[in-house]
C-alpha cells in the first residue's frame, strides 16, 4: 500500500459512518442510471458482478435487489465503508444478502483470479484513484473474455457551488481559513471522449461514453446539516468553541437564505463509460 492509498482509505474510514447518510443519497439517482444501462448484459446471462469502490452499497445492493440471480463481490480501499455495506445488506429481503460479499483492496490490485467476473461497475470512485488506466487494466483483468465494465464519475468541472462560496468566504472571515486538503479525489475525467479513449486503451472495445448531468436539491437546513455532520465534522467539533459555531451557523443560515432557490441545487457534469473486454 502506498503513502497516498494509505492516507485515502484512513480518510474514507472516518467519513464511512456519514457517507450513508449524507453523500450517498446524492450519489444514488446516478447510480440507479448505471444499473438501468447494464440490464440488457445481466439479460443475456451475466451472474458473476464486482463492484469497484463499493462504498456503502449504492450500487451493489440495489443491484442484488434488481436481478435475483446476480451475486456482486464489493471491493472498496475502507473496511468502514465495507462494513457499513455488509449490515445494509443484512437488513434485505429473502436470499439478497447472501448473494452479496466483500473484500478490502484497491482498485489497481483486485485480490481475485483472472477471468473471474461477467461484468464490472463502478460509481464514483474512478476519479480517487492513483492511476486510473491502471484501475481500469486490472478491471479488464478479473473480467471474462467478453464481459462487462459500465461505471459513472465526474467530468472536471470548475464552477463553485453557491452555497460552497458563502461557506468558505465566512470561513475566511470567521478566522477559519486553513490550507486546502482536497477531497480526496486525484483526477476527474477531462472529457466524455477521453473517458471512451481511455477504455479502450485499457483493452476494451465497443466503447460508449455518454454525458450526463448530477442534479440534487438541497435546502437551507439540509445543506447546513451535511457540512456539520458530514463534510466539516471536525471542524465544527475539534476546532470551533460552541460559541464560534452558534455564531458562524446562524451567519450561515442567513446568508443562505438570501439565495436564490436555484442557487441551491448542486449541479457537475458526469460521464457514463461502458466497454466490453476483449478477447485474449
Amino acid at each position: 500500500m502506498t503513502d497516498e492509498e494509505e492516507r485515502q482509505a484512513a480518510r474514507y474510514d472516518a467519513m464511512a459512518a456519514g457517507y450513508a447518510r449524507w453523500w450517498a443519497p446524492v450519489l444514488a439517482p446516478s447510480a440507479t442510471a448505471l444499473l438501468d444501462r447494464l440490464d440488457a448484459v445481466v439479460a443475456t446471462g451475466a451472474r458473476d458482478v464486482i463492484d469497484v469502490g463499493v462504498g456503502t452499497g449504492n450500487l451493489a445492493l440495489p443491484a442484488i435487489e434488481r436481478w435475483p440471480a446476480v451475486r456482486v463481490t464489493g471491493i472498496d480501499a475502507s473496511g468502514e465503508m465495507l462494513e457499513a455495506a455488509l449490515e445494509l445488506a443484512g437488513a434485505l429481503p429473502d436470499d439478497a444478502a447472501d448473494r452479496f460479499t466483500g473484500r478490502v483492496a484497491f482498485a489497481a490490485d483486485l485480490p481475485v483470479p483472472d477471468h473471474s467476473f461477467d461484468l464490472a461497475m463502478s460509481s464514483f470512485v474512478l476519479q480517487l484513484v492513483p492511476s486510473r488506466a491502471k484501475a481500469l487494466r486490472e478491471i479488464r483483468r478479473v473480467l471474462r473474455p467478453g464481459g462487462t465494465l459500465a461505471y459513472v464519475t465526474w467530468i472536471t468541472d470548475r464552477r463553485p457551488f453557491a452555497p460552497d462560496r458563502v461557506f468558505d468566504a465566512l470561513l475566511v472571515e470567521s478566522g477559519f481559513d486553513e490550507e486546502e486538503e482536497g477531497d480526496g479525489r486525484h483526477e476527474d475525467v477531462p472529457s466524455v471522449p477521453t473517458a471512451a479513449a481511455e477504455l479502450r486503451r485499457a483493452g476494451f472495445r465497443a466503447v460508449t461514453a455518454d454525458g450526463g448531468t448530477l442534479r440534487f436539491a438541497y435546502t437551507v437546513a439540509s445543506y447546513i446539516a451535511f457540512m456539520t455532520e458530514f463534510d466539516e465534522v471536525s471542524l465544527f467539533e475539534d476546532e470551533m468553541t460552541r460559541s464560534e459555531r452558534r455564531r458562524f451557523l446562524a451567519t450561515l443560515r442567513e446568508r443562505m437564505m438570501a439565495l436564490p432557490e436555484d442557487d441551491l441545487v448542486f449541479q457537475a457534469p458526469i460521464v457514463y463509460a461502458t466497454g466490453i473486454r476483449s478477447d485474449g
